[in-house]
C-alpha cells in the first residue's frame, strides 16, 4: 500500500479538504460510497473532520457555515516547504491569493490561492499533520487534474510556480492533456483543455476498486453518478454528492 509518513517534494498534491452545509450528511454520504471512518474534531476547530481508511488519513470534511453558499468542491493542496514564497511566485505569475499565508496550530501552514485562469488551490508545509496519509489505494486519492478552456495560461502558470516540467506523449489521443512533473519526473496531475468548459477548476480523483458498484452506492446515499465509462487508463464515473460537489472515481486498469 502507498502509506505516506513524511511531507512530500514542492509540488506534490498533499492533501484535499471539503467544506459542507451539514457534517453529518456528508459524514453519511462518503461512509457509504468509500467505508470512510471519520474523527470529528473539536468546535474549537470548527469540527474540522479527518476522513480515514486503515486508520489513516485520506481527506477532511467541515461544516461550511457560509447560508449564502451555492457551490462546494474538494479543494486540493499543493506541498512546498515555504508558503509564503511560493505565495509570492504564484503573484509574479499573475495569481491572487485567497487566504494569506497562515499558521495552523502546530499542524502545518496554509495558504490559498487563484491561478490566472481563475481555478483556486492550497499550499500545505505540513509539520504535525503531513497531509495524506495513504494514496494510489482503494478509497484514497489517486490524481488531481486542471479542467480549463485556457490550457495555455494554466500551463506557463504552473511551470512558473512549481517549476513543473510540461509534456504530452499522445496516449489520450487527440485531446489537449499537458502532464505536470515535478523536477524529478514525477508526474503529479495534469491540464486539462476544454474548450467547452465554462470555468477552470482542479478535479479530484478517487481510486475505487469498481467504478460501477461505487457509483452505484452513490446514487442510492443521495448523490447523482454519470454512467460510468471506460477509457485507456481504466473505468471512470463522474458524481456529485448531495451538496452537488463533484468528484471522480476510477477503477484501474491493470494488465492488458
Amino acid at each position: 500500500m502507498t502509506k505516506l509518513d513524511s511531507t512530500q517534494p514542492n509540488g506534490t498534491p498533499a492533501w484535499i479538504d471539503l467544506g459542507i452545509p451539514d457534517l453529518d450528511r456528508a459524514m453519511e454520504f462518503y461512509g457509504a460510497v468509500f467505508g470512510w471512518e471519520f474523527d470529528v474534531g473539536p468546535e474549537a476547530m470548527g469540527r474540522y473532520t479527518m476522513c480515514l481508511v486503515e486508520g489513516r488519513e485520506v481527506a477532511a470534511i467541515m461544516p461550511n457555515h457560509d447560508e449564502s453558499a451555492t457551490e462546494f468542491w474538494w479543494n486540493v493542496y499543493f506541498a512546498t516547504d515555504d508558503v509564503a514564497t511560493t505565495v509570492s511566485k504564484a503573484e509574479a505569475a499573475g495569481g491572487q491569493v485567497v487566504v494569506p499565508p497562515m499558521d495552523v496550530m502546530d499542524k502545518g501552514r496554509m495558504a490559498l490561492v487563484k491561478d490566472p485562469v481563475g481555478a483556486q488551490f492550497g499550499l500545505w508545509h505540513g509539520q504535525n499533520h503531513v497531509g495524506t496519509r495513504l494514496v494510489n489505494e482503494p478509497n484514497a486519492l489517486l490524481r488531481n487534474d486542471l479542467v480549463t478552456p485556457d490550457p495555455g495560461a494554466a500551463r506557463a502558470f504552473y511551470a512558473s510556480v512549481f517549476d513543473f516540467g510540461l509534456d504530452s506523449d499522445g496516449y489520450l489521443g487527440d485531446d489537449d492533456f499537458t502532464f505536470l512533473r515535478r523536477p524529478d519526473g514525477h508526474e503529479i496531475g495534469g491540464i486539462v483543455g476544454d474548450p467547452a468548459a465554462t470555468s477552470s477548476a482542479w478535479g479530484t480523483l478517487f481510486m475505487v476498486d469498481d467504478a460501477d458498484a461505487t457509483a452505484q452506492r452513490a446514487a442510492a446515499a443521495g448523490g447523482t453518478a454519470a454512467a460510468p465509462y471506460d477509457m485507456v487508463y481504466g473505468r471512470m464515473a463522474e458524481i456529485r454528492d448531495p451538496f452537488g460537489t463533484p468528484f471522480s472515481v476510477g477503477a484501474p486498469k491493470f494488465g492488458g
